[in-house]
């Protein structure tokens, strides 16, 4: 393993050869605004202390450390804790950058806010701030994630966004990016894109690490305190990446804490039936970033397929593709049926019931932990809750 240099990306928003801004010449002064302002902001004061104030009063951090005995007990071998982002305001991680891009969105004067979502955890977090801040909002998802996720919804339309269906392709994840995007370049001056992943163009995959950092924070806080000690593996699900990337980054510095990131792998490892970007995946260009991409020879985004609609996405964030070249993060794969697994495995034996994303890291640590040792720990980020995937688990299960 190199060396690793946690002050990245470069001011061109290079993970080394990732990452970047491969936009539209429309974009590309709003880009540069975002990046000029966010640089501001974090030098604030008063935006560091707002921020703060609302992560605390208003989202519910900071969240537990948990240790899952009965987990632990049942697989045997290392203790399993469980950072719990479920438990935020609004069911799940998303919060933490929604709230301090809108604060950006205000310094900036916008009045209009836009988002994608897959799940719908960030188009719920983003109408929950946009309706905290009194601003307009859109939301853009895919019709079949409308239909898997019609919980989040009728919880974005409560909140007051207008959700729209995307009809285009796939009708998921990666559509409802592109509708976002061809909102943004028609109504710049007036609109804020809320990014909900750490991917895209720079600086989306900076600021959204850096928003989610407060997770891998928290959780090197109370691992000391509890332990005394760091945790031997961090395991975090990955989709764009933001959950995982904001555990990890405290941490990259400290050699001796594995980082494990699990893709989704669907229905296995064959052409257009996965999402795991690092087990099929070249080289390529994606909305906005150069990064893993599942495509086919002729640079054509094939087709994904993940039971988890937070995790069914042809890209992956540039800084973990960096990570991996790195040898500092290791990446593999859950398939449907092990997420599954996962789930109910949680729900009955700790009465948590988790979101099928995070079901694919809880099922990473099913599988880890019982080849390590009594006094090993991992920490596992519990991204959000269940709830939006009850019914669609049900339809699987036949329960």
């Amino acid at each position: 393993m190199q060396n690793v240099v946690t002050q990245v990306p470069d001011a061109t928003g290079h993970f080394g050869p990732y990452g970047g801004m491969f936009v539209p010449e429309t974009l590309m002064a709003p880009l540069h605004e975002l990046t000029v302002e966010y640089e501001k902001a974090k030098a604030d004061p008063a935006f560091r202390s707002e921020l703060k104030f609302l992560l605390e009063e208003y989202a519910g951090r900071p969240t537990p450390l948990y240790l899952a005995d009965r987990m632990t007990e049942k697989l045997g071998g290392a203790k399993v804790y469980l950072k719990r982002e479920d438990l935020l305001h609004t069911g799940a991680h998303k919060i933490n950058n929604a709230l301090g891009q809108v604060l950006l969105a205000r310094r900036m004067g916008k009045k209009r806010i836009i988002a994608e979502t897959g799940a719908g955890q960030h188009g719920v977090a983003t109408a929950t701030v946009a309706a905290r801040f009194g601003l307009e909002c859109v939301v853009y998802m895919g019709a079949v994630d409308m239909e898997r996720q019609a919980l989040n919804v009728t919880r974005m339309r409560l909140l007051g966004a207008t959700v729209v269906a995307v009809t285009a392709g796939q009708q998921t994840l990666k559509e409802a990016v592109n509708e976002a995007m061809r909102d943004w370049v028609t109504n710049v001056r007036s609109t804020h894109y809320i990014l909900g992943s750490a991917l895209g163009s720079h600086p989306y995959p900076l600021m959204v690490r850096d928003f989610h950092r407060v997770i891998g924070d928290e959780a090197r806080r109370q691992i000391l305190e509890r332990e005394e000690r760091l945790p031997d593996v961090l395991m975090a699900c990955v989709g764009g990446g933001s959950n995982a990337i904001g555990l990890f980054y405290p941490f990259l510095e400290d050699k001796g804490v594995r980082c494990i990131g699990v893709e989704a792998g669907g229905y296995g490892i064959l052409a257009g039936k996965h999402a795991a970007r690092f087990q099929g995946g070249t080289l390529g260009v994606l909305q906005g970033a150069r990064t893993f991409i599942l495509q086919d020879g002729n640079g054509q985004i094939m087709n994904t397929h993940s039971i988890s609609a937070g995790l069914d996405y042809a890209a992956v964030g540039p800084e973990h593709a960096w990570l991996r070249d790195e040898g500092r993060v290791e990446y593999n794969y859950c398939t449907d049926d092990d997420a599954l697994k996962a789930f109910q495995f949680l729900s009955k034996t700790e009465g948590i019931i988790p979101a099928m994303e995070s079901a694919h890291a809880i099922a990473g640590a099913i599988e880890l932990a019982p080849t390590l040792k009594s006094d090993q720990i991992i920490i596992v980020c519990l991204s959000g809750r269940g709830d939006k995937d009850v019914q669609q688990v049900a339809q699987v299960l036949g329960i």
